[in-house]
């Protein structure tokens, strides 16, 4: 790599499109928040003529980024394409948040790519690497992506190439530090005034060609003798670290026998590995200085993209099934087989309306056919399931704020779809003759409540339609209407998140929201037996009022809800009326008796009353029942009942303690220990919910942004005194 032409094929304003899937490479750009994810993929397009010398699209804007949101925040809130020519190949470049919080855009991007581009900031200490990239890194690993790094902000003040290249070797590498070796590296133009050399180009360790980029276009030559001596300990081992990927099992004995192995014979077993996800290449880039238009290193980038990492026909797409669940042969990526395409995100445009990205997996995906949308089993987060056929819109490829029509889209390409109104994010799309369905890909679980409720009268109306297109842009959303505290509660990642999603329905639907606190469903119980008596009797001049009852209310085990029994005896509460009674005792046990929260786990047995032969009536009895059970309630002590929750914490095991101690401060009770793999503990407690509503949050700062959670709900049980009596004060 480094001895291809460097030719720029395409540019701006023209539509980009694949001719066949061999010439396809989906890369995704993941890493740490800050590391220059956003600036490469320019970078990257402006090295392959995409855009002009000022690194803007024709309507001057950007090519990611371009969101009012991410222009408020200056961080990257959700996945974007761009998608450029290059040597003969479309490369579809997928922008990825680098924030905890908007992990599901991350895997939606790892959904759509085949190969992905790991970005280190130079500028971050070692310490912070690892806690923000190592989570990433695994995200990655879990659905065998094949991976290269790339090493941003090398002028940062200190910044060592090679420290940073170790760092990356004991992080990625696991057993196998070999497995992650530069490919360049930097070299350093004069030292100026202030004692800082710039990074003016690179020096191929395979190639022994030294690439200048000191005046924005790499200008390529051989390397003096001392920078040749200089990295002959890095070329070595580079080497060695090729060979023993290799599928060749003799290179390694050609190479100790002090055989010499030719640089094609290398960069092919190179390609092989990274392409296989057994070596992970190292590489710097930075972008073009003073008004250049190949930065630093994007030219190496664009080679190994193209070469190195894998076409969708060597990436094995996912499994298939008929809607119903039963099993079909596996698909390949072939634009004459069977349609097969995925929605990987949805957003919604004022003017065009519901836009789908889309990434085809067979067959070939026309504008303006009709095919059948199938999904996709997320109605626990209020994603309905979908069962229907839609007419598609225009197919078109993004660029910016711009949409550039394309006539088809082949099996492994991406691209943009208009006018699907029912289909969402991870839905499938197939013939309407043919449906099938694609198991959508795991979903992180929000675990952050955000109440909401509507600012005015005039917002009702609207809210209920803003939060149905919310929910169908974000799978990671989870939409609940709480019974039992009559609140909208949106379940996000983190507080970020939360942002965004205020933002979203305030500026992109017009949804004037309140953020209101979170409330826990209680529950009360009676603490011991009682007995009430009931009398609603009212005389005004007309038809009268009146009944009597008396009740006797004993406590259950928990879980028994509430039963009612009647032991009347001499028709003393006439038949007709025993149900009254019944229904007026649980419609104020639903209400609550002491705080406002429904009452459970009683024996409500109906003893005595009486009835007048004109006065009495259903709605009389529900009355007296109710009032026989407040009074039952005001006798004895009623205990407030709070959720606790099963909570399982997975961190690495230098957090074990700070995590058990903040548990134990959150009157949690730890239940065990276990190990889950190497340097990593799962820890389970039992944790009243009222403590964890924010743990989302907590826990990334205990952590250091290295630790996962997930609960679920185990029971109610008894609130202590001094908080239930804050709670009762509240109410």
């Amino acid at each position: 790599m480094g001895d291809k032409a460097n030719t720029a094929a395409g540019a701006a304003g023209r539509a980009l499109t694949a001719d066949r899937p061999a010439a396809v490479r989906n890369v995704v750009l993941v890493g740490h928040s800050g590391s220059g994810k956003t600036t490469l993929v320019e970078a990257l397009a402006q090295t392959a003529g995409a855009l002009n010398r000022a690194g803007r699209v024709e309507d001057g804007g950007t090519v990611s980024d371009y969101d009012e949101i991410e222009h408020r925040q200056h961080r990257s809130v959700q996945l974007s394409l761009v998608p450029v020519d290059w040597d003969g190949y479309k490369i579809n470049l997928l922008d990825t948040p680098g924030y905890a919080d908007f992990v599901g855009e991350l895997r939606a991007g790892l959904r759509a790519a085949d190969a992905a581009l790991f970005v280190v900031s130079a500028a971050q200490e070692a310490d912070a690497i690892a806690a923000s990239t190592r989570m990433i890194w695994e995200e990655c690993a879990a659905v065998g992506m094949p991976r290269a790094i790339v090493v941003t902000h090398l002028d940062t003040a200190r910044t060592d190439f090679g420290e940073l290249t170790a760092v990356c070797g004991s992080l990625f590498g696991h057993d196998d530090p070999d497995a992650v070796l530069p490919l360049y590296l930097p070299v350093r133009g004069d030292e100026g005034a202030d004692g800082h050399a710039p990074t003016t180009g690179l020096i191929g360790l395979l190639s022994e060609q030294v690439f200048d980029y000191s005046t924005g276009v790499r200008r390529e030559g051989p390397p003096d003798e001392g920078l040749r001596e200089l990295v002959a300990d890095a070329r070595a081992r580079l080497i060695e670290g090729i060979i023993a990927e290799s599928e060749d099992e003799t290179l390694m004995d050609r190479y100790l026998g002090g055989g010499t192995i030719d640089a094609k014979t290398l960069v092919d077993d190179l390609e092989k590995a990274v392409a296989r996800g057994a070596f992970h290449p190292v590489l710097a880039a930075a972008p073009a200085a003073g008004g250049g238009t190949q930065g630093l290193g994007t030219l190496e980038l664009l080679e190994l993209i193209t070469g190195g990492f894998p076409s969708p026909l060597e990436h094995e797409p996912p499994a298939v099934t008929t809607p119903d669940g039963r099993p079909r042969p596996p698909i390949t990526c072939d634009p004459e087989g069977p349609l097969v395409a995925e929605i990987v995100k949805t957003t919604s445009d004022p003017y065009v309306g519901r836009v789908s990205l889309v990434r085809v997996f067979s067959g070939t995906l026309r504008p303006d056919e009709t095919v059948h949308v199938s999904g996709h089993g997320l109605t626990d987060r209020g994603h309905e399931d979908h069962d229907v056929d839609e007419r598609l819109g225009g197919l078109t490829s993004p660029f910016g704020k711009q949409q550039r029509p394309m006539a088809e889209c082949i099996a492994g390409d991406l691209a943009c779809v208009a006018r699907l109104g029912r289909a969402e994010t991870g839905d499938t799309l197939s013939a309407k003759d043919d449906p099938l369905l694609i198991a959508p890909w795991t979903m992180p679980e929000p675990l952050l409540p955000l109440a909401v409720q509507a600012h005015g009268k005039a917002d009702e109306d609207r809210l209920s339609q803003g939060l149905a297109r919310l929910v169908a842009e974000d799978p990671t959303l989870r939409l609940e209407q709480n019974q039992d505290t009559r609140q909208v509660v949106l379940w996000c990642l983190g507080e970020a998140h939360q942002d965004v999603v205020l933002e979203r329905l305030r500026g992109r639907y017009g949804v004037q929201v309140d953020a209101v606190p979170y409330k826990v469903a209680l529950r009360e119980t009676f603490g011991s037996a009682s007995a009430g008596r009931g009398r609603h009797v009212k005389q005004s001049g007309g038809h009268g009022q009146y009944a009597i009852c008396e009740i006797e209310v004993e406590p259950l085990p928990p879980g028994s809800g509430i039963e009612f029994v009647d032991k009347v005896v001499g028709g003393a509460v006439p038949r007709q009326f025993v149900p009254s009674v019944e229904k007026g005792v649980r419609a104020q046990a639903a209400r609550g008796v002491a705080a406002g929260y429904p009452l459970v786990d009683i024996r409500v047995t109906l003893k005595d009353g009486k009835a007048h032969s004109v006065d009495s009536s259903d709605a009389a009895f529900q009355t007296a029942g109710a009032l026989a059970l407040r009074e039952a309630a005001a006798e004895v002590a009623v205990h407030l009942l709070e959720p606790v929750a099963e909570v399982q914490v997975l961190v690495p095991d230098e957090y074990v303690g700070p995590v058990m101690s903040d548990l134990s401060g959150r009157r949690g009770r730890v239940v065990g220990t276990e190990q889950a793999g190497p340097g990593r503990t799962l820890v389970r407690a039992e944790v009243p919910e009222i403590e964890i509503g924010r743990y989302a949050i907590d826990l990334r700062s205990v952590s250091h942004g290295t630790g996962r959670f997930d609960r679920a709900y185990v029971r109610h049980e008894p609130m202590p005194s001094h908080l239930a009596g804050k709670v009762r004060e509240q109410a």
